[in-house]
């Protein structure tokens, strides 16, 4: 399972589930999206998506506050571009980018267990990303899973 998870090298060859592909084009599109909304209007996705009360805050902590929400989903959009490339381009690396999509969630859960965000009520958003996590999850298991056909191509790959 780990030469599965690091292949080398990388290439295009995949051996996962179908299913998995289109549950990675699904994370991609909708955190894009995602990030796409927070450049655009990134005060109301703050407030409405993620239960921010910027009004509260002093004009410059709010600022200060949307400016980290903005370059955190700049990075979202840096990984999900890098996962586009590979779903199109290196597709034996799609089991290793579901493992940064999901641990990339994971490491910001602990951090908001630590340092917790105030907010006000309970955020949709939230939901959201817990499904996407979930999805991430079985896309993980789903990449993993060799098809019939293809192990015949592994077990000969090798042996040679």
């Amino acid at each position: 399972m780990f030469h599965r998870l690091f292949p080398q090298p990388i290439d295009n060859r995949y051996s996962g589930s179908q299913i998995a592909l289109w549950l990675l084009g699904l994370i991609v599109f909708v955190h894009i999206l995602q990030s796409v909304l927070a450049f655009v209007n990134g005060q109301w996705i703050a407030q409405s998506a993620d239960a921010i009360p910027l009004e509260t805050y002093p004009a410059a902590a709010a600022q200060t506050i949307l400016a980290i929400f903005t370059v955190s989903a700049f990075r979202r959009l840096i990984i999900s571009l890098i996962c586009a490339v590979v779903l199109f381009r290196y597709r034996s690396a799609v089991p290793v980018m579901f493992v940064v999509l999901g641990l990339s969630y994971l490491g910001g859960q602990i951090i908001f267990q630590f340092i917790p965000i105030v907010r006000v009520g309970a955020p949709p958003g939230a939901v959201m990303n817990l499904i996407m996590f979930g999805l991430t999850v079985v896309g993980l298991t789903l990449s993993l899973w060799t098809r019939a056909g293809s192990r015949l191509v592994d077990r000969r790959t090798r042996a040679t």
